[in-house]
């Protein structure tokens, strides 16, 4: 996600981490595990956060935040600028689905909650 909303071309994010287009391909489509110097590297070149690659770090993240409501220990922190940054690179086709789903979500956390 983060590259096409950056508009670059796998050749391009290949090239910049000295892998073949078709190693981008299967990173992409999960068929390849990537390593961990291919991610600080993808990090880099992409200019986001390594924890951007893991799927259920939101969830990691929103189960740690209720652990450090209950302990009053704070594990993580959310980067509000760097989700900003993010949002702003968004166009406005994308900024309306995000914003569509995120009403579905909350409409799903209030359903649950009651």
């Amino acid at each position: 996600m983060r590259r096409l909303a950056l508009g670059l071309t796998q050749t391009k994010v290949a090239k910049a981490i000295n892998v073949t287009f078709q190693q981008i391909q299967k990173y992409e489509k999960g068929i390849n595990g990537v390593s961990s110097i291919r991610l600080l590297q993808l990090s880099n070149y992409l200019k986001i956060p390594i924890n951007y690659f893991f799927d259920n770090y939101a969830e990691y993240l929103n189960n740690a935040n209720k652990t450090a409501d209950k302990t009053g220990e704070a594990y993580m922190s959310v980067n509000y600028d760097f989700l900003i940054k993010i949002y702003a690179e968004l166009t406005q086709e994308q900024k309306n689905k995000f914003l569509k789903l995120s009403a579905s979500e909350t409409n799903l956390v209030n359903l649950n909650t009651g």
